[in-house]
C-alpha cells in the first residue's frame, strides 16, 4: 500500500471514530438552542410559546383556516375577494394572538389589547364578505364613513401584524408607498412625480379593490401557497426530513469531503419542500454543521456550506419558494413550465456549491466516511423509498395538466396515506390536528408579507410608478443591457435584505421586470427568474445575511466571515441569472433542441468548476495567483454563450490542469495530510 493510500486510510479511521452522530448539546459547545437561533434570526419564529387558555382558540382558528383551504382547494375556490378576505382576515387574527408587539414581551398568555386587535382584524377582513354587494356599488356612488374607517383600520392592522411576524423593513416600504400615493405632487423629480390622491381614495382602493392588498399575490397565496406549505408541514411530520438526511449521507458520505457534500445534498432535498432559508439552515445545520466541524472543516466554511445550500432550497423544483407560485400569474405560464425553467439553473447552483465543498476538502485533506459508518443506499430505498411518493404524486399531477392546487391536494393525501405505513410515522387524531394547526401557523408570515406587498402593487397601479421606474432604469443604464441588469440585481439584493423573498419578488416583478422585458426585449421567464434569484441570495449576502448568521450561531463562527464564505460558495447564484438572460436555452426558452441544451449545460458546469476552483484556491493542486486568475477567466469564457469562446475557456482550464499535475511530487503533500 502506498504512502498516499496509507494516509487516506488513517484519515478515514480518524473520521470514523469522531463522526458517528455527534452529541449536539449546548454543554459540549457545538450548538446553541435551535429555537433560540430561530427566534434571533428568523422573525417568523418569534411567537408566543405559552399562551394558556388562548391555545384552544388558536388551535380552533388555525384548524378552521386549514380546513377551509383544503375544502376550496378540492371543490374550487370562492370569488377571489371572498376567498382573500377569509384568508387574510383569519390570518391577521391569529398573528395578533401569537406574536407579541415586542420580541420577548408577554411570553405567557395574551394581553387584552392583542385579543382586541385580533378580533378587530378578523372583523375588518370579514367586513368585505358581509357588505360585499354594497362595497361593489360604493365604487361608483362613493364609500360610506364606516367603509373608510374599516379600510384605514384594515391597512393599519395589516402593517402592524406584518411588523410583528415579518419585520419592520417591509412595513417601512409599505408606509413609504402609501405616502408616495398621497403626496406624489410634492416630489420635485418629474420622473417620479404625480398628481397625488386623497387619503380616502388611497386607503379604500388599497383595502377594497382587487388589484391591491387582495390582488394577485394574496389570491395566489390563498389558492396555491397555503396548500403547499401545509404539504411541507405534513412531510416534516411524516419523517421525510430524516429520510432525506440519511439518503444524502448514503449517496455522498464516502467521497472526499463527504460530510459537506452530504449537507449540500440534504439541504437540496429538504429545500424541495421547506422553502425557508433560515429554518432549513437551523433544521439541517443542527446536525450537519457539527459533523463538518468534526471532519476538520473550518467553522466558517461549515456554516457557509449549510447556509448557501439551504438558501438554494427556494430555487429547487418541484415546490421551490412561495414566490414561484405568484410567478404563474405574472408570467401567464403553467407551474410545470416554471419548474422546467428553474431545473437547470438549480442544478448549476447546487453543482457550484458541491464543487466548492470538494475543492475545499481537497485543499484541507479531508476525506469521506467508511461505508460501515454510513446508511446503505439500497436498503434505504427498499425500506423507506416510499417516502418519495408524495413528491412524485405532485410532479405527475402537474405534468398531467391539472392545476397546482389539485397537485397540492394530491400530494397531501398521498403524504398522509404514506405516513400510515410505518408505526413510527403513523398519525393519530391528535397528531393530525396538530399538523392542521401548524399548516396555518407556518402560513401566517407568508400571508402577511404578500398582503403588505399588495400595498406596493396597488400604489404602482394607482400612480403609474411601474412605467416611471422602467423609464428610470433605461435612462440610468443608457440603454445598455448589462448595466440595466446590474442595477436591477442591486435593487433586488437591497430589497431582499429587509423583505421576505415572496414580497421582494412581488415588488421587483411589478416595477423592475417590465423594464427589462419591454425595454430590452428579453424572455419573460428569464427576467422573472432573474429577479427571483437575486431576491433569494440576499439571505447569504453580507451585511444582512440572515441564513449565514443562523449557521454561524450553530458553528460558533464569525458571522461576517461566514457570509463572505457563503458568497464564495454560492457564487453560481450571482452568475447563473446573467447566464440564462443572455442564453435563454438554460431556462428552456427560445429556440433550442436536446443537443444545444446539453452543450449549454456541460459548458456551464465546466465554467462553474473553473470559477469555484479559483475562489476556493484549489484545482488539481493548491493554486498559484496566475492559476486562480486563469481559472476564473476560463470559467467566464465557458459560461458566456458562443462556441469559440467555450473552446478557448476549455483549453485554458486544460492548460492549468496540465501544469498543476506536472508539479514535483513534494508539492502533493497537501493531499496526504493526516487528521489529528
Amino acid at each position: 500500500m502506498t504512502e498516499k493510500n496509507n494516509s487516506k486510510y488513517t484519515n478515514r479511521q480518524n473520521l470514523d471514530e469522531d463522526s458517528t452522530k455527534p452529541e449536539i448539546t449546548p454543554e459540549n459547545g457545538e450548538l446553541k438552542n435551535p429555537e433560540e437561533l430561530l427566534e434571533k434570526y428568523d422573525r417568523e419564529s418569534a411567537y408566543r410559546k405559552h399562551i394558556g387558555k388562548w391555545a384552544w382558540v388558536v388551535s380552533f382558528i388555525g384548524i378552521y383556516l386549514t380546513l377551509f383551504h383544503l375544502y376550496t382547494g378540492y371543490y374550487g375556490i370562492l370569488q377571489s375577494q371572498i376567498q382573500g378576505a377569509i384568508h387574510v382576515g383569519t390570518a391577521l387574527g391569529l398573528i395578533f394572538l401569537l406574536y407579541p408587539a415586542k420580541r420577548g414581551l408577554h411570553k405567557k398568555g395574551v394581553p387584552w389589547y392583542d385579543v382586541a386587535l385580533a378580533f378587530t382584524a378578523i372583523f375588518v377582513g370579514y367586513y368585505k364578505i358581509m357588505k360585499f354587494d354594497e362595497i361593489l356599488r360604493a365604487r361608483i356612488h362613493g364609500y360610506e364613513t364606516l367603509d373608510v374607517i374599516v379600510a384605514v383600520l384594515g391597512v393599519l392592522l395589516l402593517l402592524e401584524a406584518t411588523r410583528r411576524c415579518v419585520g419592520l423593513p417591509i412595513v417601512i416600504v409599505g408606509v413609504i408607498a402609501i405616502a408616495y400615493a398621497m403626496y406624489g405632487n410634492l416630489i420635485p423629480s418629474q420622473i417620479l412625480a404625480h398628481a397625488g390622491f386623497s387619503f380616502e381614495k388611497v386607503f379604500t382602493d388599497l383595502w377594497f379593490r382587487e388589484n391591491s392588498i387582495f390582488g394577485i399575490p394574496v389570491q395566489v397565496s390563498a389558492k396555491f401557497i397555503f396548500l403547499f406549505l401545509l404539504f411541507g408541514v405534513l412531510l416534516v411530520n411524516s419523517g421525510i426530513g430524516r429520510f432525506f438526511n440519511d439518503l444524502a449521507f448514503a449517496l455522498t458520505g464516502r467521497f472526499t469531503g463527504g460530510t459537506a457534500k452530504a449537507a449540500v445534498t440534504a439541504s437540496a432535498l429538504q429545500g424541495m419542500v421547506s422553502g425557508s432559508s433560515i429554518a432549513n439552515t437551523v433544521a439541517s445545520g443542527s446536525f450537519t454543521i457539527p459533523m463538518m466541524k468534526k471532519a476538520r472543516f473550518k467553522p466558517e466554511f461549515a456554516a457557509a456550506a449549510e447556509a448557501s445550500a439551504s438558501t438554494g432550497g427556494q430555487l429547487m423544483p418541484p415546490i421551490m419558494g412561495a414566490a414561484a407560485f405568484i410567478m404563474i400569474e405574472y408570467t401567464g405560464t403553467t407551474y410545470a413550465t416554471i419548474m422546467l425553467a428553474a431545473l437547470i439553473p438549480a442544478i448549476l447552483y447546487f453543482s457550484g456549491i458541491f464543487m466548492g465543498a470538494h475543492f475545499e476538502a481537497k485543499k484541507q485533506g479531508i476525506y469521506g466516511l467508511s461505508k460501515e459508518k454510513l446508511p446503505n443506499a439500497k436498503k434505504l430505498f427498499f425500506s423507506r423509498g416510499y417516502m418519495l411518493l408524495p413528491l412524485i404524486a405532485i410532479i405527475v399531477t402537474l405534468f398531467s395538466g391539472f392545476t397546482p392546487q389539485r397537485a397540492a391536494i394530491m400530494g397531501i393525501v398521498v403524504a398522509y396515506v404514506v405516513s400510515m405505513i410505518s408505526k413510527d410515522t403513523r398519525m393519530g387524531i391528535k397528531k393530525t390536528l396538530y399538523v392542521l394547526e401548524q399548516g396555518a401557523r407556518v402560513a401566517l408570515p407568508v400571508i402577511a408579507a404578500v398582503a403588505t406587498a399588495g400595498i406596493i402593487v396597488g400604489v404602482v397601479g394607482i400612480t403609474g410608478l411601474g412605467g416611471k421606474f422602467a423609464n428610470a432604469i433605461i435612462a440610468l443604464s443608457s440603454g445598455i443591457l448589462p448595466l440595466a441588469l446590474f442595477f436591477t440585481m442591486i435593487a433586488c439584493i437591497i430589497l431582499g435584505m429587509g423583505l421576505p423573498t415572496t414580497a421582494n419578488y412581488v415588488v421587483t416583478a411589478t416595477v423592475a421586470a417590465p423594464a427589462l422585458i419591454n425595454g430590452f426585449g428579453l424572455e419573460m421567464i428569464a427576467v422573472h427568474l432573474f429577479v427571483f434569484y437575486f431576491g433569494i441570495v440576499a439571505d447569504i449576502t453580507p451585511p444582512v445575511c440572515l441564513a449565514a448568521y443562523a449557521g454561524a450561531g450553530i458553528a460558533r463562527s464569525n458571522p461576517f466571515k461566514t457570509g463572505v464564505t457563503a458568497v464564495k460558495l454560492a457564487i453560481a447564484a450571482f452568475i447563473i441569472p446573467y447566464m440564462f438572460v443572455f442564453n435563454p436555452i438554460l431556462v428552456l426558452a427560445g429556440d433550442y433542441n436536446v443537443l444545444t441544451v446539453t452543450i449549454a449545460i456541460i459548458t456551464a458546469l465546466l465554467g462553474m468548476m473553473g470559477i469555484s476552483s479559483s475562489l476556493m484556491g484549489y484545482f488539481a493542486r493548491k493554486t498559484l495567483l496566475w492559476e486562480r486568475l486563469a481559472l476564473f477567466a476560463a470559467g467566464f469564457m465557458l459560461i458566456a454563450p458562443g462556441n469559440f469562446i467555450d473552446i478557448a475557456g476549455a483549453i485554458l482550464i486544460g492548460i492549468v490542469w496540465f501544469v498543476q499535475t506536472r508539479r514535483p511530487s513534494e508539492q502533493r503533500k497537501e493531499n496526504t495530510q493526516v487528521q489529528p
